[in-house]
């Protein structure tokens, strides 16, 4: 991986020296990934530590008012002096606030308004407060501070830029906050610069007030933000082109997408490429949830990537990538607007954003190049797959080094899988349905969300039962890797079976559970795809054909893209099963028919009927029968006409025949 890391970074520097280059050979992900994982970050000692998500406050609103004119002129300093006031609901009886403040950044002068006195120790500012406050009681507290000429790769300055990045915990360096991301609270930034400079920030421009030499501006957010995506983006004669956007209905207003550049910089491609990227996003998505967005290139300190600010994303400089611009878009829904709630959840962020740029692909290029772009996802994870889970509990108390948090194997190229392999499961219906849901519940809307808020949002929306599905998938290390077999016999009187076992050989862990697909030739020349539902290991699956199998190939359009797998066709004896001759007659049938069956050997057995797509449409209870033969009433009245599945479980085996049903509703 360290060869590989360093062939990327070569290339994409040299690209970078030449602002005008086309980036399509990099995807967003990579520039996203290798953009947070490689900024320097020097965390003190306890900068890291997160608290619960019950806290005995919630910020509601930001007001922060800097004087950082002298900041773009040599030497380019990064101290600043500032004024924050703080409007905070108590949640529990409160006669203090601790915030998160840096004391190697951070100098604070005094507190006011509610706030009678502080400790600033340990990066914790603690203020205490002039009573004791009730729960649901407003609180506003003001702090004068200034920010130290140090470089703490949270503010820059340099060569006439001005610019934050804060993502994971680096908003505590340039103003005290209660730094977690889910204590989102509104925002009014009001800065004093030169008046050759142009400055953006989150929300909408307020207004802008020139006097003489300088300029006010003042940024007010309407929407909460978390802590980590608030932002300053300014410099000295800054390059500003606004795109106008009607968005689709239902809404009827324009949307100002802001685009600032560096001089020389060529943006026609993006400017281009934002009002379709907007409606196509908006259209799985629901409205665009904020009053204005934009995008900003930075110096070269900013080296390589983006950085998804609410409303305002960082770019490296001369970043107008495709791939890059539909990444971070995709962020204002998930990721600013519903923002992962601890570090543990970071997969609701960039999982999605990755996946997503995919199907951007697919939506300007075809099936294939979204598929392409997938299984190339898919292939670098299987390359470098480090071994840990795409989400540790742990990491909402103590999150993990940048280079294991947004490691770009597992969190963005796994995570997009994991994506992928959930539209699998469900079906392309369900799948839009259910992301849609989730990004217009009010529950989450404007708000954070877990991961395990999610799984229970997808459970509503589909109807069906997945943790068996994303806790496997996220919470688990590694892949399947699949040794199957199958063999095929004749059984006389023109049928054949077809013997199919599926085998997983990986130990850590041990079982994934997932739908299968088969697709079986013919000696006609026909085929036929099966889907069945592998839910637990060394599974035997038996089929019955009225014409000879030639050949069988699992997975054929490679679904479950996070696995190894080989397939052979046995020379042994097919497995043993305790069941024979399971038939249904009539067959077409309409409105109830027979099914019929031997059992060798005591069995618990479970009947099912699944379409095509291997969704269940009838389950039985799980019964114990005895040996003998059975002949059992199926009703199919309640089944649209078409071809079905009915499958025979017991203890370990499945037997499966073809159904098909004419004349229901």
């Amino acid at each position: 991986m360290k060869n590989t890391a360093i062939l990327f970074l070569t290339l994409l520097l040299s690209a970078l020296s030449a602002f005008s280059q086309d980036f399509g050979q990099f995807s967003g992900s990579e520039f996203c990934a290798w953009g947070k994982q490689n900024r320097p970050q020097v965390y003190p000692k306890n900068l890291r530590i997160n608290g619960s998500t019950k806290h005995t406050f919630d910020v509601l609103d930001y007001h922060l008012d800097l004087d950082i004119y002298h900041c773009y002129t040599l030497p380019y300093p990064k101290n600043f002096s500032a004024r924050s006031v703080i409007t905070l609901k108590a949640v529990t009886e409160l006669s203090q606030i601790k915030l998160d403040a840096v004391n190697s950044s951070l100098a604070i002068q005094s507190v006011g308004m509610a706030g009678s006195g502080f400790q600033h120790a340990d990066d914790t500012l603690v203020i205490l407060l002039n009573r004791t406050y009730q729960p649901g009681d407003l609180v506003q507290v003001s702090i004068d501070y200034q920010h130290l000429n140090v470089s703490d790769n949270a503010f820059y300055t340099g060569n006439g830029f001005v610019f934050t990045d804060c993502e994971p915990q680096g908003a505590r360096k340039w103003f005290p906050c209660y730094d977690q991301p889910y204590d989102k609270a509104t925002l009014s930034l009001r800065a004093k610069v030169p008046a050759n400079v142009k400055l953006g920030s989150n929300g909408r421009l307020a207004d802008s007030v020139t006097f003489a030499d300088t300029t006010w501006y003042h940024w007010i957010s309407r929407d909460p933000i978390a802590t980590y995506i608030m932002v300053i983006s300014s410099r000295v004669n800054y390059n500003l082109e606004i795109v106008k956007w009607a968005k689709p209905a239902p809404a009827v207003d324009t949307l100002p997408i802001r685009f600032y550049s560096n001089p020389g910089e060529n943006t026609s491609q993006a400017k281009a490429l934002i009002v379709p990227l907007g409606n196509f996003f908006s259209s799985m998505f629901g409205e665009h949830p904020f009053e204005k967005d934009g995008f900003a290139t930075l110096s070269p300190q900013f080296m390589w990537g983006g950085m998804e600010n609410q409303t305002l994303t960082s770019l490296c400089p001369g970043c107008w990538q495709s791939g890059l611009i539909a990444h971070e878009f995709a962020h204002q829904w998930f990721g600013d607007m519903i923002t992962n709630a601890t570090w543990a959840d970071l997969w609701l962020n960039e999982g999605f954003a990755t996946y997503f740029e995919a199907t951007w692909t697919g939506h300007l290029n075809g099936y294939s190049a979204y598929k392409n772009q997938i299984n190339g996802n898919a292939a670098y994870y299987l390359s470098q797959n480090p071994g840990w889970a795409i989400s540790n509990p742990e990491w909402a108390a103590n999150p993990p080094a940048n280079s294991t948090l947004f490691n770009y194997a597992i969190t963005y190229m796994k995570g997009s899988c994991v994506m992928y392999m959930y539209r699998y499961v469900v079906g392309d219906s369900l799948f839009f349905k259910s992301i849609y849901d989730y990004a217009n519940d009010t529950d989450f809307r404007y708000k954070s969300a877990t991961i395990p808020d999610f799984i229970e949002k997808m459970n509503e929306s589909t109807g069906l039962s997945l943790d068996w599905f994303f806790n496997q998938w996220i919470y688990q290390p590694n892949h399947p890797e699949y040794k199957n077999s199958y063999s095929f016999l004749e059984m006389g009187n023109g049928t054949w079976n077809a013997h199919f076992q599926a085998s997983q050989v990986q130990t850590n862990p041990a079982f994934f559970a997932m739908p299968l697909e088969l697709r079986i030739a013919f000696s006609d020349g026909s085929d036929t795809l099966l889907r069945v539902m592998n839910d637990f290991n060394n599974q035997v699956f038996i089929f019955q054909f009225d014409k000879e199998p030639v050949s069988l190939v699992f997975d054929p359009d490679n679904h479950i893209l996070l696995k190894k797998a080989s397939t052979e066709l046995s020379i042994a004896s097919p497995p043993q099963v305790s069941w024979l001759e399971l038939s249904v007659n009539p067959n077409p049938a309409t409105g109830i028919t027979s099914l019929s069956f031997n059992l060798n050997s005591k069995s618990e057995t479970e009947i099912a009927i699944t379409d095509l797509n291997g969704r269940v449409v009838y389950a039985s209870e799980s019964v114990t029968r005895l040996p003998g033969r059975y002949s059992l009433p199926l009703k199919v009245d309640h089944l649209k006409s078409g071809t079905y599945l009915v499958s025979l479980r017991s203890n370990t085996n499945k037997q499966y025949t073809k159904l098909i049903v004419t004349g229901s509703r």
